[in-house]
């Protein structure tokens, strides 16, 4: 069944968390104002995903299990569904800002993996059950939040050795009929308007941090989960042109001796593969996010040449206005190719999943972790200062300041002064608002930091391949010592108990 945006909000009145949000209890997160926002972007996926002219990006067949299932739910299989995923993305934010939904995607997609390979290593039935969840899901087209970063504590001990061991969720007690789990995740997103939590591991353990090596499923509404948000958006702020009706909350989720019955838990205690779901679900997340943020810079291109024609500016005769608009576009249109590389280099996991390139896809994440705020600046210099220097929208119908305002706020004759206004102040909520800081923080630390991307590039990228060919060229590689065997030139190369070095291409 593929839900539209109007069944999703229909659905949250079936759940009954325990939500905090400015002080207060909220009594319905459907008829919650301050998250409206949040609510109307996860309905962006649910629309999309039933329009036919979206439906090649937006849904998928499902191998698993034969069904046609939203793109954002589906387990990826080939490289054209990392491709179509990416777009789907880019697509929903586009509208949206940030759509949220594509971590269920990401977050299942590592699951696939993680659980296989706990199978595998310990004979346990994790996959099977998480197939039976997934299919769950993919029926009922739900919506998951992704409870992964830890509240963390003391950054420089480990999760077994903090003074309060409830700034990291943990198994606290195991059952016949289940788990029971205790701590609390710090940034989860959309989490009040979310059907279920996927609970997973934030890094990778130790034999020591088992307990907290845990993943499993819980309902937003278990007994014993408390979710403190805060608003999603700018909602009811007549200036905030995008995000008084797309934005998302964020929540600090607390799990309170939650009881969680085993057909519902994918990992409890096997912290090897805990550290595999990490890992996958950082590469997945951060090839989605280069979509997402591509969606974002969509956006910000778009008002950028309505505010440079509001202006009465044109690109052709005024280079700087061109320069910056196409240093934009590079941007943009730069990581995300990172994202297109990573879906047709895609590897197949032993899952029988496809993954995308980790390389690609770290390099695309860092990219625009390091270059969102060069976006903004680029976004400014084309609007000029207008954009924070106008009056607020009430002013626009005061009787006293109107048409004088109307007529000195004017651009280009052609273009009346309330057009020009009306995209100043969504250039404004874009790039010089408290919303915008909200993207600016998601996109240098969302799916990690730009220290986590710079580690997984070091650890994943050839440099091997590319020192050998340098050798290769300089004749200095390969050379044969006095016993006529092979070694290399290199100080350092090989241990000094020896190891096995591959023989060169070619040789009998």
């Amino acid at each position: 069944m593929l839900m539209s945006a109007a069944d999703y909000r229909e659905s949250l009145r079936r759940y009954r968390p325990r939500v905090f949000l400015d002080g207060r209890a909220v009594e319905s997160v459907a008829d919650e104002p301050l998250l409206a926002p949040g609510i109307n972007a996860v309905g962006v996926t649910y629309d999309f995903a039933r329009r036919p002219e979206h439906a090649t990006l937006m849904t998928a067949r499902q191998g698993t299990s034969g069904k046609t299932v939203n793109r954002m739910l589906h387990i990826d299989e080939t490289s054209t569904d990392l491709l179509y995923k990416l777009e789907a993305v880019r697509l929903v934010c586009q509208e949206s800002g940030c759509a949220q939904r594509y971590l269920s995607h990401d977050a299942l997609n590592a699951l696939f993996q993680a659980t296989k390979r706990a199978d595998d290593a310990h004979g346990t039935e994790y996959h099977d059950r998480f197939l039976a969840y997934l299919h769950d899901v993919q029926d009922r087209d739900l919506t998951l939040g992704v409870a992964m970063t830890d509240a963390k504590g003391d950054r420089s001990q480990r999760p077994g050795a903090q003074a309060n061991p409830d700034v990291y969720v943990h198994i606290t007690e195991r059952r016949a009929d289940g788990i029971v789990i205790r701590g609390t995740k710090a940034i989860v997103t959309g989490a009040p308007y979310m059907h279920e939590f996927l609970v997973m591991p934030c890094r990778t353990m130790t034999a020591e941090d088992a307990a907290f090596a845990v993943c499993c499923a819980v309902p937003v509404d278990a007994e014993g989960v408390t979710i403190v948000t805060r608003r999603a958006g700018r909602p009811g702020e007549a200036a905030a042109k995008f995000s008084a009706k797309y934005g998302q909350a964020t929540g600090v989720v607390m799990f309170d001796d939650v009881f969680v019955p085993w057909d519902r838990v994918f990992l409890a205690g096997e912290h090897e593969e805990g550290g595999v779901l990490t890992t996958s679900y950082a590469t997945h997340h951060r090839h989605s996010c280069i979509g997402a943020r591509a969606g974002f810079g969509d956006l910000l291109i778009g008002a950028g040449v309505l505010m440079i024609e509001s202006n009465g500016l044109d690109p052709d005769r005024h280079g700087h206005i061109r320069d910056a608009m196409v240093d934009l576009i590079k941007i943009v249109e730069g990581f995300y190719a990172c994202g297109v590389a990573a879906s047709v280099y895609g590897m197949k996991d032993p899952a029988g999943s496809i993954m995308p390139d980790t390389v690609f896809a770290n390099v695309g994440k860092l990219l625009l972790a390091t270059q969102i705020y060069d976006m903004h600046k680029l976004a400014h210099y084309v609007s000029g200062g207008l954009i924070v220097a106008l009056p607020g929208p009430d002013e626009d119908h005061n009787p006293m300041t109107e048409a004088s305002l109307a007529a000195v706020l004017a651009g280009r004759a052609d273009i009346p002064a309330d057009k020009r206004l009306e995209v100043a102040r969504f250039m404004e909520d874009l790039t010089a608002s408290g919303q915008a800081g909200w993207y600016s923080l998601i996109s240098l630390h969302g799916g990690g930091s730009p220290e986590a991307m710079k580690r997984e590039i070091w650890r994943n990228y050839p440099l091997t391949d590319r020192r050998q060919l340098v050798e290769r060229l300089l004749d200095r590689g390969v050379l044969a010592d006095e016993s006529g065997e092979r070694v290399s030139s290199q100080p350092g190369r090989c241990c000094v108990t020896g190891c096995q070095v591959p023989e060169p291409a070619g040789s009998a």
